[in-house]
């Protein structure tokens, strides 16, 4: 096993990430810490931020960012997802999308730091907004986002199934598999969707 160390405070998202990463024999420690989220126009420079962040902490260690795209509000909330969602919760999105196309997109950026080592790696899921919160399950705006090909919400579906085709499982999956083959910082990493920044 190998370790890695993830840094948020969302104890929902280190579940997920310690259980896709547990197949690739990484064995993920939670370490709770408020991150920078400065106003940017990508997720990645986010992310960057936050790796600048934790420069302290030694060893491997992964932090990522998230946001909802919906391209008939011009990609709103995207970067402002979590922003947005503490203080609007769904309300003004489902209001927004009244007369409007409900299709979105979750995306993801994960980036992995080691030393003066980094690297990024994304992952996106298609699907639609749907027209209520449904479901109990996941976290963030988990209730209203239906993945193509699904007739439920994240909201409404286990860990597992999501953890199958997420946003957040498909980023992750990729740090896996360039921690398993040994390059995370160098061609496995960029070969399989990463953005290698430094």
């Amino acid at each position: 096993m190998s370790d890695l160390t993830f840094v948020s405070t969302n104890p929902g998202k280190a579940r997920e990430i310690a259980a896709v990463l547990e197949p690739f024999g990484v064995r993920v420690k939670w370490y709770r810490r408020e991150l920078p989220e400065p106003q940017a126009a990508t997720l990645e420079e986010v992310v960057a931020a936050k790796l600048d962040a934790v420069r302290d902490i030694s060893g491997r260690v992964l932090v990522e960012d998230s946001g909802l795209f919906i391209p008939s509000l011009r990609g709103f909330p995207g970067v402002y997802s979590a922003h947005f969602l503490r203080i609007w919760k769904f309300g003004p999105i489902f209001e927004l999308l009244e007369s409007r196309p409900r299709r979105a997109y979750f995306r993801t950026v994960a980036g992995l730091q080691e030393g003066r080592r980094r690297a990024m790696f994304v992952g996106e899921v298609r699907g639609s907004i749907s027209d209520r919160a449904r479901g109990r399950h996941g976290f963030g705006y988990d209730p209203i986002f239906i993945p193509d090909g699904w007739d439920r919400t994240f909201g409404e579906a286990p860990a597992e199934a999501k953890n199958g085709i997420s946003h957040r499982a498909r980023a992750v999956r990729k740090v896996g598999t360039a921690i398993a083959g040994g390059r995370p910082f160098g061609a496995t990493a960029r070969s399989r969707g990463a953005l290698k920044t430094r």
